[in-house]
């Protein structure tokens, strides 16, 4: 709790300068942000898993299951202030095995990957797209990605399922009463 209440307080005092978070999910910020992001550490691999966050904006969910479990992280944001961010935040802690990729994700040159994780990214058919470029997709034991999606999570599923075929399963946002947590164990081109 310590480490979390230090990567808060950090937060905190960027955003009066870099927009990280919604301004009006600051005063929600442990349920908006630190819960959401902690509600997937049951639904990861055993065993540390190598986990990559796309779109990691602030460290959400990415660097919050780094510090909670361990885990060999690597964010991916392009926007330059945030990685800055996130890079001071792993060095305060000093603790998480994090590794941060300041550039766009359709440039970056893959590397080997347990899960794929994503919150408030894109929708569900290019998430799919995306995680493919890492090696997710077929063939996988735990779930090869989960994504954070909201209200609009079935409308994804639908219109992903057009192009993908899936073996997914979801399960209800302990944080947002609308929102879902989208496990996809494999998927291929439809």
């Amino acid at each position: 709790m310590a480490r979390l209440d230090g990567f808060v307080a950090l937060l905190e005092r960027w955003q009066n300068a870099v927009n990280l978070v919604g301004g009006d999910t600051l005063d929600d910020l442990w349920r908006r942000h630190i819960l959401d992001s902690a509600q997937l550490i049951p639904l990861l691999p055993e065993n540390r898993p190598v986990i990559t966050d796309l779109g990691s904006g602030a460290g959400f969910p990415g660097l919050v299951l780094a510090i909670m479990t361990g885990a060999e992280v690597h964010l991916v944001e392009s926007a330059g202030k945030k990685a800055q961010f996130m890079k001071e935040a792993a060095r305060q802690d000093g603790g998480v095995d994090v590794t941060v990729h300041q550039e766009r994700i359709e440039r970056l040159d893959p590397w080997k990957t347990d899960l794929i994780t994503a919150r408030a990214l894109a929708p569900l058919d290019l998430l799919l797209e995306y995680a493919e470029r890492f090696g997710a997709g077929v063939g996988r034991e735990n779930p090869a990605c989960l994504f954070l999606k909201g209200r609009r999570a079935g409308e994804e599923l639908t219109q992903a399922s057009a192009r993908w075929n899936m073996d997914y399963s979801l399960t209800p946002s302990l944080s947002d009463a609308e929102g879902t947590i989208v496990a996809v164990r494999s998927f291929s081109r439809g």
